[in-house]
């Protein structure tokens, strides 16, 4: 089997306005996420940083990201601990600290997985899953800031 897997997706900007980077009020921040022959995703950068508050920012794909990565590890994981995962949402916060010279990173994000289940029996379980899916995310594992979980598990009765 084979262990390394390679990505690719690329970026293209689309902010020139007809004076390309002459200054830095002269242009969009817009551009392209472009991954083979998938939906293409538009992008800008964060409205504090001039960017079109309508299309996605590099901080909310980051996050994103991250809460996607985790959450289809802990629908792994729960499979395979049998309980049935009947629902799953999340809505992550991620707090980024900008730097004196302009240069930024993120300190930690949090997210708040939110999780319906069938099994009564299995809530601490359920709960307790949250922390081997953060060990086996490979966003998660790849980023130098904590990634912190609150989860919320409920239990559906009558499905």
């Amino acid at each position: 089997m084979n262990r390394n897997h390679v990505y690719e997706a690329g970026v293209q900007w689309t902010g020139n306005t007809g004076s390309g980077t002459s200054g830095y009020t002269d242009y969009d921040r817009s551009y392209l996420i472009i991954a083979g022959e998938k939906h293409v995703i538009e992008g800008s950068s964060d409205p504090a940083f001039r960017g079109d508050p309508d299309k996605y920012n590099p901080e909310e794909l980051l996050l994103s990201s991250l809460a996607a990565c985790h959450m289809l590890w802990y629908l792994h994981i729960c499979s395979d601990n049998g309980i049935t995962v009947l629902a799953y949402s999340d809505k992550g916060l991620g707090t980024m600290k900008v730097c004196e010279d302009g240069s930024g990173l993120f300190t930690q994000v949090v997210l708040k997985p939110n999780v319906l289940i069938k099994e009564a029996d299995k809530k601490e379980l359920a709960i307790s899953l949250h922390d081997k899916a953060q060990k086996m995310c490979f966003i998660a594992n790849s980023v130098n800031f904590p990634v912190v979980h609150e989860p919320t598990v409920k239990i559906s009765f009558g499905v």
